[in-house]
């Protein structure tokens, strides 16, 4: 007798191969048989007419902190995502010493508020407690380049000494052993920004020696001047440091370099035609989200908040930043093009633009801009406040994004993080991102069913298999005998994103057309209804 028999759907395996319809039987969290299934089952789900996939695999993610308050994962499970993946961009939970616990309770103080304690400090101490509570989905943990250089260095701009070096080494050698999957860096913030090449490269040796992969925020997609350098430095590292790598939301965010899209593409496929593994992930947004503290010089930086704050009250230091701002707003749209989705010393702000902002206080755009900034970093060091200051950016085409999509080695990422209209969380972040609802069935609707960029089969490729094969899964990522019971079912015709940019209520829409969700076996998405299930795991490596 089965545990679970899935009947009558259109299977796509995952493999990219055209569905075929079959039933699925499944058995203590593993797929025991594909194809007619006569035999009895303790549950019986009815697909015919409905798609019966593997389970999404959110390749990129920051959900670090809100799935302790959050252990529902809300808003993946919601459009069937059975696994996510994270930190990403270079910045995780661990390891951390007193100073960064104390920034992680004031940054994320919904942790406070729901009665989580920051009592971990190393990787696997974190994974332990994120086990413990139990998570309704999976999680494949990576280590933070970024988390690792402030907990040896802290925040100075400089080159390691050879100590420091062999330190950070071997806390990429203990996260591994731990059961990380791998090395993510985030290029372009402080401090890794101040790391160079060779740096990154010894570390992603380890990861490499450890059988892990390397996935970068890399150093310059438009915002920075050069994002052909960063290009080349990403697929440098690939072949000193012999590691596969990934590169995290692959777009181009500044006017000036829009037309750049292609030859990035181009760099890409010629560094696999020389046996580089070279693979990219993917939202279907033309807006990014991100903190003004982006937007501004990388040495203004520097020593931290408190640093900035007298630089900002230098008056001749102040042009300088200002300048740099200048050229970064100018190239990502302009102030009307940055959409503040969170601030905490003034929420009537949350869903204006910052020209809107500037307007009504009497200010120019970019003095408007410092101002809060400014104002937002001193509440936070006074301890007034806990939480961030966040914008919605739209600056990407529709040309790029489309053009990136239909690569077969892009697979699909929310950059977003778990979250949900109810608890703590729209309190503290109270104007996500759409990705964070809608970036998996905004694809298959969107950009499948409307637009056409993607197969149905070829869609769901870059949801499963492929993230799979990018994250050394084998178990999970295809609907064949012998792998895990990770499961999705949905309506092909009625598939969609709903969630918009328009905060706070729109923003945290959960999308239609996902019928049921499979985790380990376990129905944990029933008739579009989370049923509370927690049987989701922590993949180590």
């Amino acid at each position: 007798m089965y545990d679970l028999i899935i009947k009558g759907g259109r299977v796509i395996t995952g493999a990219g191969n055209p569905w075929f319809k079959a039933d699925i039987a499944v058995k203590k969290g593993v797929i025991t048989e594909v194809g007619r299934i006569h035999g009895d089952a303790g549950d019986v789900i009815n697909a015919d007419g409905y798609v019966v996939s593997p389970g999404f695999i959110d390749l990129h993610d920051h959900s670090d902190y809100t799935i302790l308050v959050n252990r529902e994962a809300d808003s993946k499970v919601y459009m069937g995502v059975s696994t996510t993946v994270y930190p990403s961009c270079g910045s995780g939970p661990a390891p951390i010493n007193e100073d960064m616990r104390e920034e992680i309770r004031r940054g994320s103080p919904f942790l406070e508020e729901a009665g989580v304690e920051v009592n971990w400090s190393t990787m696997a101490e974190y994974l332990k407690v994120l086990e413990k509570g139990g998570i309704s989905i999976n999680v494949a943990p990576l280590i933070g380049f970024g988390t690792i250089r402030r907990y040896v260095m802290g925040m100075e701009m400089r080159d390691p000494t050879p100590d420091e070096l062999e330190a950070m080494k071997t806390e990429v050698a203990t996260a591994m052993k731990a059961g990380c999957r791998g090395l993510t860096t985030g290029l372009r913030y402080d401090p890794q920004s101040y790391s160079k090449t060779e740096e990154v490269i010894e570390l992603s040796k380890v990861a490499a020696e450890h059988g892990g992969f390397y996935t970068s925020h890399i150093r310059d997609e438009g915002d920075r001047g050069d994002p052909l350098s960063a290009m080349e430095e990403i697929i440098r590292i690939s072949r000193e440091a012999e590691i596969p790598v990934n590169i995290s939301h692959f777009k181009v965010l500044s006017k000036r370099f829009w037309d750049l899209g292609p030859k990035l593409v181009e760099m890409v496929q010629e560094a696999r035609n020389q046996g580089l593994q070279v693979t990219a992930d993917q939202y279907p947004y033309n807006a990014s989200g991100t903190g003004l503290g982006a937007w501004i010089p990388a040495w203004s930086n520097e020593g931290g908040p408190e640093a900035l704050v007298k630089r900002l009250n230098d008056p001749e230091t102040y042009k300088k930043i200002r300048a740099g701002l200048a050229v970064s707003m100018e190239d990502r749209g302009g102030p009307e093009a940055a959409l503040i989705s969170s601030y905490v010393l003034d929420p009537s702000l949350i869903g204006k633009n910052l020209a809107q902002v500037s307007e009504e206080r009497g200010e120019d755009p970019l003095d408007c801009g410092l101002s809060l900034l400014k104002a937002h970093i001193e509440a936070v060091i006074a301890g007034k406040i806990k939480g961030g200051f966040s914008i919605v950016n739209f600056n990407q085409t529709e040309e790029n994004i489309e053009h990136m999509m239909k690569q077969p080695w892009v697979a699909v990422g929310t950059d977003g993080r778990i979250h949900s209209p109810k608890g703590v969380l729209p309190k503290h972040i109270p104007a996500p991102h759409p990705r964070f609802y809608g970036t998996f069935p905004r694809v298959l609707g969107r950009y499948v069913r409307e637009r056409g960029v993607l197969s149905l089969t070829e869609g769901v490729r870059k949801m499963t298999s492929l993230p799979a094969q990018i994250l050394g899964l084998s178990d999970r990522g295809l609907l064949i005998p012998g792998n895990k019971a990770d499961i999705t079912v949905f309506d092909p015709e009625s598939i969609i994103d709903k969630a918009d940019f328009s905060p706070p209520e729109k923003t945290m829409l959960f999308p239609e057309g996902v019928l049921h969700l499979i985790v380990n076996g376990v129905v944990t998405l029933r008739d579009s209804e989370h049923t509370g299930a927690r049987a989701g795991k922590v993949l180590r490596r």
